[in-house]
């Protein structure tokens, strides 16, 4: 086979192949610019060139796509100022004899160009060279593109397409770049590491930095497999999160494959001066050679002990090999569960336990958020929080509850101090998390997210009654979902799926704490004030809790203020009680104020949520009361009872 290199040949006519089945196409999301929901990425493959002198990355990127529609006109992916995009091409499905040809050698090489003496301009980045089939001419052509601004933390790419490109035809699109700066790549002068002794690199992709690494579609809905090529300088050690890795001397170039589907955000690389040492039968861990022995010490033999128990709760372990590689202290976070190939902060070592607490919830991650995967940021609970229940079922596991809860205990602490501090309607402080266009996710990362998200998940275990069983759910739950992305949703749906009797016994439950707690607290409710009867009068006409109607006809009865009344009539309309608030409205209405009256006959008229008089100031005791009461979970939903469990369902509170 014959390695050609892209030229300015138009693409020729290809007949289009079958057509595979349907794929749902991601979930939007706001933090992306690209087109994802145009297109299928099949796979994407790097070269790259590490350039620590001048802190430069030059880079070569090789898209397999399919277009979900014929003639798209354009491809937009994320990028990043810092990344100076130099050409862009596209190259026609090869045919099928090609293809199979391909699929026994690297399917696409990368030729790296010689630097040039002293002062002379830096090399171009890598270009690519594709296996082609005999007596044929290459077929590849450039590509117009722009980059526009976007937000704060990224650009737009846009790449105009070929007019002829039908649905479903395989082609590639290769873009050749060099980053410089990039809030993804961190380069490390010899003086920041620990040996002093090579320069250092790593990324960090999370949550939406690796556009600043390649151009991409950065979105955790997308997943794909990837290989990379990556030349680094002689003596430095490359790693990348991959299933496999090799280092083909003669030419000083490393050689990485994912096998498996991953988001954007968890490509990862790390260089430097590195030295690895096994500590169990599939785990290795590496580090600089001052720091090794003491890694190694510390996880040897532990870290297959907390995988062996995963496996027992959740399922096999999909990703082939665990290793870990302890990075300077410059590393931003404390730990990072790129797949295969773990980032922690180097001095974490110094205390045991926190090590173990973070090693294992990175453990975790292997079945909740990279193999399973919240599809948007705002979800981002889907992820930590899961990871996060696994963490302490495993811990329980291999170190009993006693370590569990007491680990917990100061998490939860943490937690209400920080409620307390920000308030608990503070936005950040919601377990799913309204993300406003032009706002970074990373700043939705925070302790709600691991916490109360691990509240949710522990609540849902605790319907089932039985922690084992909630565990095979878990494991029914990874199997079905994994290497794809979810919605919160996917996880309700298969819960009650799993446990279908929690929901037939739903609507049954509801009338059951209802009454309960009209036992505790209707004898009281005339000597309690008004902020707290409007509460439990709430919960009464949200659950047509009929015994306890006289007390809402009271009540309307004798307030004739918009901040008591309003609530009310709202959700009594929202329901089948429209009529009893008809008749209460009918006898109150002279009392009224105009103002007031008018808004109440637009509700009842209308069956709107809000107030829709214009001008008319809003009570806010009534939009509180939504969020303050704190009730079980199933009293809260506004659907009728025979509804299936919605999120928006259950008050979560640590």
């Amino acid at each position: 086979m014959a390695a050609q290199c892209c030229c300015r040949k138009a693409p020729g006519a290809e007949a289009a192949p079958a057509r595979p089945p349907p794929e749902p196409p991601p979930a939007l999301d706001v933090a992306s610019a690209s087109s994802a929901q145009l297109f299928r990425l099949r796979h994407l493959q790097l070269g790259l060139e590490l350039r620590p002198e001048a802190r430069e990355l030059a880079g070569c990127l090789v898209l397999d796509l399919c277009a979900l529609r014929p003639a798209p006109r354009a491809l937009v992916l994320d990028t990043h100022p810092a990344l100076r995009l130099h050409s862009a091409a596209f190259r026609r499905a090869p045919t099928a004899a090609a293809a199979a040809a391909a699929a026994a050698d690297p399917p696409c090489a990368f030729a790296f160009a010689t630097p040039g003496p002293g002062s002379a301009p830096p090399p171009p980045p890598p270009l690519p060279a594709f296996p082609e089939e005999p007596g044929t001419e290459p077929s590849c052509c450039p590509l117009a593109f722009r980059v526009d601004p976007f937000t704060d933390y990224g650009s737009s790419l846009t790449v105009t397409l070929p007019p002829e490109l039908e649905a479903h035809q395989p082609f590639q699109v290769i873009l050749r770049y060099t980053s410089t700066d990039a809030p993804a790549i961190w380069w490390l002068d010899p003086e920041l590491t620990y040996g002093s002794a090579k320069p250092f690199v790593f990324t960090q992709g999370h949550s939406v930095c690796n556009r600043s690494f390649f151009p991409c579609f950065d979105t955790p809905a997308v997943k794909c497999t990837y290989s990379a090529v990556v030349k680094a300088p002689s003596g430095v050690q490359v790693l990348m999160s991959a299933t496999k890795s090799t280092y083909v001397e003669e030419e000083g170039v490393y050689h990485f494959h994912m096998e498996h589907p991953v988001p954007a955000y968890l490509v990862a690389l790390v260089a430097g001066d590195l030295q690895p040492a096994d500590i169990g039968p599939r785990s290795r861990v590496w580090a600089e050679p001052c720091l090794l022995s003491m890694a190694t010490s510390k996880l040897s033999g532990v870290v297959e002990q907390w995988l062996s128990a995963a496996e027992r709760l959740y399922g096999p372990y999909m990703w082939g090999r665990y290793d870990i590689v302890f990075l300077p202290p410059s590393f931003p976070i404390v730990a990072m569960e790129n797949p295969c190939l773990t980032f922690v902060i180097s001095s974490i070592l110094e205390c045991d336990e926190f090590l173990v607490i973070d090693v294992i919830h990175e453990v975790a991650h292997s079945w909740f958020g990279n193999a399973v995967t919240n599809a948007t940021w705002e979800e981002m609970w889907l992820s930590e929080g899961l990871a996060t229940y696994a963490q302490r079922r495993i811990t329980t596991e291999t170190y009993g509850a006693a370590f569990t809860c007491l680990e917990t205990a100061f998490r939860l602490d943490a937690l209400h101090r920080q409620m307390k501090l920000l308030g608990e309607d503070s936005p950040v402080s919601k377990l799913q998390v309204k993300l406003e266009p032009g706002v970074n996710p990373s700043h939705l990362m925070n302790l709600f997210t691991y916490e109360k998200g691990y509240c949710f998940v522990y609540y849902l275990s605790q319907l089932c009654g039985d922690p084992q069983r909630f565990d095979d759910f878990l494991r029914a739950y990874v199997e079905k979902y994994k290497f794809t992305s979810v919605v919160a949703q996917d996880l309700l749906d298969s819960f009650l799926s799993f446990f279908p009797e929690l929901k037939e016994q739903s609507v049954d439950c509801r009338a059951e704490v209802v009454m309960s707690l009209s036992k505790c607290y209707s004898s009281l409710l005339d000597s309690m004030n008004a902020e707290i009867r409007i509460r439990w009068l709430q919960i009464v006409v949200r659950n047509d809790y009929y015994p306890d109607l006289h007390r809402v006809r009271r009540f309307l009865e004798s307030q004739m203020s918009r901040m008591y009344t309003i609530p009310l009539y709202e959700d009594l309309c929202t329901g089948a009680l429209k009529s009893f608030a008809l008749e209460v409205f009918y006898q109150t209405q002279g009392r009224l104020h105009p103002n007031l009256r008018r808004t109440i006959q637009q509700i009842l008229t209308q069956g709107l949520g809000p107030s829709a008089e214009p001008g008319a100031e809003q009570g806010g005791t009534g939009a509180e009361a939504e969020g303050d009461v704190d009730t079980p979970a199933l009293l809260l939903g506004d659907e009728a009872p025979s509804s299936a469990i919605a999120l928006r369902d259950v008050n979560v509170s640590a």
